[in-house]
């Protein structure tokens, strides 16, 4: 498929009244140029919350579509009881789809949030300064029990398939259950931060079953939300809202 074809069938969707979420699903084939498909999705029923428009709804505190991923961190948040407000946040990663968007939501609800990355300075003792650490960094067991604060609330949004048997052991070594995985399926996924910050941590999300699950239904949600937008019968919300 050329650029201009997949770009008819965006508006084609967009047209279409019976239509109200559409998502681009990533990586596309490397003759398809991304950015343009994206930016052609209707900004109404952008449910990945990708689009430029609704970027700039969350940033300024207006109704549009959250990127999924970020919401389901504040959901989890949410329904674990753990507060936000007032509390130190830290972020390490600055993807458009995670880390810059999930930082906004933090600041939404009233977190006080720095932004770590690759070019930070003495990161692991920025880290033990968060009682929210999000973890969305892309490297398999990065975030170490050295980064974070006792008691602190760990969210591992990183997804790292393992098939080294030498990588798999410094993760896992002596986990029956993760060992019976790994000998039957070759593989295992790990998340962004090591299974040992379970030890210090006051709550960690799981890898796999964790941030993943809440992606979803947070797509789901986000539908829902596009059709009672486009459609007048929601109220609209601050955004990071519920």
């Amino acid at each position: 498929m050329t650029t201009e074809e997949l770009l008819e069938s965006v508006h084609e969707l967009n047209r279409r009244d019976e239509i109200d979420g559409i998502l681009i699903q990533l990586p596309l084939p490397p003759q398809v140029d991304e950015k343009k498909v994206l930016l052609a999705v209707s900004p109404e029923k952008d449910v990945d919350g990708f689009h430029p428009v609704n970027v700039g709804n969350l940033s300024t505190k207006r109704p549009g579509l959250v990127p999924c991923t970020p919401a389901g961190c504040i959901e989890i948040l949410k329904r674990s009881a753990i507060a936000i407000e007032g509390q130190n946040a830290v972020v390490v990663g600055r993807s458009d789809i995670v880390g810059k968007p999930v930082a906004m939501l933090l600041l939404n609800h009233n977190a006080t949030v720095t932004v770590c990355h690759s070019k930070t300075r003495d990161l692991p003792g920025l880290c033990r300064t968060a009682d929210i650490l999000v973890a969305a960094i892309g490297r398999p067991g990065f975030v170490t029990r050295d980064f974070v604060k006792p008691g602190a609330a760990v969210i591992d949004v990183g997804i790292n398939r393992i098939t080294d048997k030498a990588e798999f052991e410094k993760f896992f070594k002596g986990n029956a259950q993760r060992e019976r995985q790994f000998a039957e399926k070759g593989s295992t996924l790990v998340g962004d931060v090591h299974p040992q910050v379970a030890e210090v941590a006051g709550a960690l999300t799981p890898v796999p079953g964790g941030v993943g699950p809440l992606t979803i239904a947070m797509l789901m949600s986000n539908t829902v939300k596009a059709m009672k937008l486009r459609r007048g019968q929601a109220k609209p919300q601050m955004v990071g809202s519920r």
